[in-house]
């Protein structure tokens, strides 16, 4: 082994060797094991969300592989829709100067391929470097072959099954890219706008309970009032309810549209009364509903204003009856130009009653920066709520478990209240919609147009037009945890590894993802069916593992537009202060900004990142994965796992260095335990049981703190150090030195069993290098058995005898720290108050007490014998003392505890003139006077003590 760790030179060749060996597929014996990846966008590139959750999914795989299961984790990548069709627009438009258009669709989405193909790889690339060990032979992706299969099979099914149709419904539309999008791509921003008050005249000479005639709304959005088609009020507001039933006439349409009651409308909020635009608002669009009020689309796909309105019932009929004129003076114009206009002629007209500023939240497409408008369009929808039944009773009936159990709730609260789903969208990227269409207009559904031909008796001569439409990213990857495994054939693997083990996600996705999952595999995947469609539901998962959210070191969201983004290669391979800046800024539009987060950046990292390697990484995350929502990263943490690698890597050349040509231990010949042997043996399986409860409870976080204690405060910081009287003691017993060698050996081979899930480079290469000398057969590490605690091993009286042990050494150590003793001065040391036990145990462990503490003699005081002026530790009742004359200069110590005694009358002063303080006695909460009353006596007795060290050393 090299002296000093250097990850870079081990990293890239251990994978390149596990890969290439088939480390990484499953076993085929065993008991299942599996975990389906999150599959990231293909378009995307390796983020600390996906390091966090990854790391963890990795540790969960490497301990069950160990633990002898037929582990898969399966790996795979999301087509995502929008962001795909996005980055190869952008890229023929600059290399082309084309759009896709000038393609036509069939060229277009082959471009796309071609893409994926050559840069679609970025994300798998960078799995590779953060130890990964996923099954890449079985690799993935929601646009393949049999991917596309099962993505129509279940389309048809549901719309044979009646939980799918077509539909005119309210949907966040955005105006650049043309095409509903989810909730989850709707980024909502605090901006800075208005509220204006519009003046609504009453019809038919009404007046209000305060005799005016008209009644006055309040909006964000006077463009939609075009739209409107009632005013909403409160049925027990006092000021309106005789109103309701009436009509206004909407200002500058004059159409006359009716005041509605609806507990919508707030009678604390504004002036109690709320326009109602039910086909541009989804609150308007519910109180439409219970109202049964008509939509007018005012607005075309570009968000413009139409010529004429288009006018529909709630069941998407179109309604013949209401007036869809608008005004002449707006048609064609851009909707924010039209809010200025309306607001202009309202305040013309006089019936503009006044503007307050407002800070609103106003929802932005994430991917096109534009502002999302609700707009009514044709969209294929999933009736939600049948599908949602199952999926609820199986949370409630734990046979899905949300970790931490609070998540439940969450999902519960979206389950039971759910709304119908909106899979369509308007792309050229995706899995198309089975749908054709005839010239009437007639829908049919199949699996392709020659099924569709056949089933409905379509003749030839009639020309059928698949859907433009593609379906939701969500909608596939609805199907990751069967459509991955072969479905809807009936595969071996399916019948494998199905239902998964866990599912480690983040709390914002339970509802887009999990939760549709859950439904999707409930519908389709039964129990003792081979069609799929009988007995029981299976689940895809039987755990739920939500993890928090990774912020910067202030606590707030990582983002690029705030310049605070950190990247996990970065952390692992290092870069420098002008590459980080350049990589921060170097996309900026806005020139004061860069300027900004260049000054930040150069703040924060003056020396640029440097290289800390995977596991230093990894095992940062891990003890980072509480459960908590926010995580807030820690440079400092990674820092010391770092120095925490380097612990280990310098404890495995102690230990080669001390085996290397020697004996031991394997070839049966006696060996001898010391205590210090015993001690280790018996707090390895400790640790190890702790480590299992830990991992079964999805406590990582304390997994790798009871791993990271036990190798730094108990293998390194005292059995290493308690290792060398007997190795480097040259009239030792040979049986002594060869039970040492070998408990050394198999103890830090143990070790590195239990620390590869965390640490899986690092443990493999220290493995390699000491398995032969631990008697240790095998290729690799990865196919190791995990270690399994051994009760008959714990030796409790070691343990007791240890903790003597190092409370002695600690105390001596103390002392040289109190006294400025440099460590190899040797000390007299002499000890009072003894037991028994312990004058045992000063016979069995003086060789070690003389090495490690750097011990002259040790003499145990005779009854009433008096003692010289010494300093003093207990260990247990046993008093250990140093006497300290000779040690110290007198002088400066006199001097420096006569300054911590003045410094403590200082103290009692203040105290008591506090205490004396009758203002203070008399006001004050009697837990705060108590506080103080016990400060006081805490200043006093540490006065007293002093005065009484410096007397002593007076006498000297």
């Amino acid at each position: 082994m090299e002296k000093t760790f250097n990850p870079q030179a081990i990293e890239r060749t251990l994978y390149q060797n596990w890969e290439e060996k088939g480390y990484f597929s499953p076993s085929g014996a065993g008991q299942p094991y599996s975990i389906m990846i999150p599959p990231p966008n293909v378009t995307g590139s390796l983020h600390m969300g996906h390091a966090f959750q990854d790391s963890i999914m990795d540790a969960l795989t490497r301990y069950h592989r160990m633990k002898g299961h037929n582990t898969l984790w399966q790996v795979g990548t999301d087509h995502a829709g929008i962001a795909t069709q996005m980055v190869v627009e952008r890229k023929i438009l600059a290399e082309e100067g084309k759009t896709r258009h000038d393609y036509g669709r069939e060229a277009f989405t082959d471009k796309i391929w071609e893409w994926k193909e050559e840069s679609g790889d970025t994300i798998t690339r960078q799995l590779r470097r953060l130890g990964a060990s996923v099954d890449w032979d079985t690799e993935r992706f929601t646009m393949d072959k049999g991917f596309y299969a099962a993505v129509q099979e279940v389309f048809v099914r549901l719309y044979e099954d009646d939980l799918i149709y077509r539909g005119k419904r309210l949907v966040n539309w955005d105006p650049k890219l043309h095409t509903a999008i989810s909730d989850l791509e709707v980024e909502n921003k605090e901006v800075k706008g208005n509220m204006w008050h519009l003046r609504y005249p009453l019809a038919d000479g009404e007046k209000t309970a305060e005799g005016k005639d008209y009644i006055v709304v309040a909006t964000t959005r006077p463009e939609t009032m075009l739209g409107d088609t009632s005013v909403a009020v409160n049925p027990e507001d006092e000021r309106y309810k005789a109103l309701i039933g009436k009509e206004i006439i909407l200002p500058l349409v004059n159409r006359r549209i009716p005041i509605v009651g609806d507990e919508h409308a707030d009678m604390e909020k504004g002036t109690g009364c709320v326009k109602i635009t039910p086909a541009h608002d989804f609150n308007d669009n519910e109180v439409g509903k219970r109202c049964n009020l008509p939509m007018i689309n005012i607005m075309t796909l570009n968000g413009d204003i139409r010529q004429q309105g288009e006018a529909f019932n709630h069941d998407g009929t179109v309604n013949q009856t209401v007036d869809t004129i608008i005004p002449e003076a707006y048609h064609g114009m851009e909707r924010f130009a039209a809010r200025k206009q309306i607001v202009a002629d309202f305040d013309a007209l006089g019936l503009l009653e006044k503007i307050d500023d407002h800070t609103l939240m106003v929802p932005y497409g994430d991917r096109s920066g534009v502002v999302i408008e609700p707009l009514l369009t044709d969209q294929w929808f999933v009736r939600a709520a049948p599908l949602a039944e199952p999926a609820i009773e199986a949370v409630e009936d734990g046979r899905i478990q949300f970790v931490p159990k609070q998540y439940e709730n969450m999902y519960f609260s979206w389950m039971r209240d759910i709304q119908d789903w909106c899979i369509s969208r308007q792309l050229w990227w995706g899995h198309r919609i089975p749908a054709w269409y005839d010239d009437a207009g007639n829908v049919y559904v199949g699996r392709n147009e020659e099924e569709v031909r056949e089933k409905h008796n379509i003749p030839s001569p009639v020309v059928l037009k698949q859907d433009a439409d593609v379906l939701d990213t969500w909608f596939s990857s609805a199907l990751w945890t069967f459509g991955t495994l072969g479905w809807p054939e009936q595969t071996d693997r399916l019948k494998t590894f199905h239902p998964t083990d866990v599912l480690v996600t983040g709390f914002d996705i339970i509802f887009f993802w999990v939760a549709r999952m859950i439904m999707m595999t409930m519908h389709f995947m039964k129990d003792d069916s081979s069609e799929g469609k009988g007995g029981k539901p299976q689940v895809p998962f039987k755990y739920v593992y939500v993890t928090g959210l990774i912020r910067d070191e202030n606590g707030d969201k990582m983002s690029k537009s705030k310049g605070n983004v950190l990247d996990p290669l970065d952390m692992i391979d290092g870069i420098d202060l002008e590459t980080l800046v350049e990589k921060r800024c170097g996309n900026m539009m806005q020139p004061q900004l860069a300027a900004k987060i260049e000054k930040r950046t150069r703040a924060a990292f003056p020396e640029g990142i440097a290289a800390h390697g995977t596991d230093a990484l990894r095992y940062t995350l891990y003890s980072l994965a509480s459960t908590g929502r926010d995580i807030n990263w820690d440079m400092n943490r990674l820092e010391g796992y770092r120095n925490f690698c380097n612990k280990i890597w310098n404890a495995a050349n102690y230990v080669k260095m001390n085996i290397d040509g020697q004996d031991t231990g394997l070839n049966d010949e006696p060996i001898d335990l010391t205590l210090a042997d015993r001690w280790i043996i018996s707090r390895l399986q400790r640790i190890e049981a702790q480590i299992e409860k830990n991992l079964a409870d999805f406590r990582l976080d304390h997994a790798s703190q009871n791993l990271y204690d036990f190798i730094w405060n108990e293998y390194c910081a005292w059995y290493l150090e308690l290792s060398k009287p007997v190795l480097w003691d040259e009239n030792a017993p040979a049986a002594r030195q060869r039970g040492t060698r070998r408990t050394l050996v198999r103890v830090l081979e143990s070790i590195m069993r239990l620390a590869h899930p965390f640490m899986p480079y690092l443990t493999e290469e220290i493995w390699q290098n000491i398995k032969q000398s631990a008697g240790v057969e095998g290729e690799t590490l990865m196919l190791q058995n995990y270690p399994v605690s051994d009760a008959s091993k714990i030796d409790e009286t070691a343990e007791r005898d240890i903790e003597w042990l190092k409370s002695f050494i600690s105390g001596i150590r103390n002392i040289r720290a109190e006294l400025n003793i440099g460590p190899g001065k040797p000390l007299n040391v002499l000890l009072r108050n003894t037991s028994t036990d312990d004058i045992a145990r000063l016979e069995d462990n003086l060789t070690f007490l003389k090495s490690l503490a750097k011990l002259d003699d040790i003499r145990v005081l005779e009854a009433g014998e008096e003692a010289p002026m010494s300093t003093t530790q207990l260990v247990g009742s046993m008093e250990v003392l140093v006497p300290m004359a000779g040690l110290i200069d007198k002088d400066k110590e006199i001097a420096r505890l006569s300054k911590e005694l003045d410094r403590y009358a200082k103290e009692v002063a203040r105290f008591e003139g506090k205490l004396n303080n009758e203002k203070f006695i008399s006001k004050a909460p009697a837990e705060v006077v108590a506080s103080e009353k016990a400060k006081l006596a805490e200043a006093q007795a540490a006065k007293a003590k002093l005065a009484e060290q410096l007397e002593a050393i007076k006498a000297l």
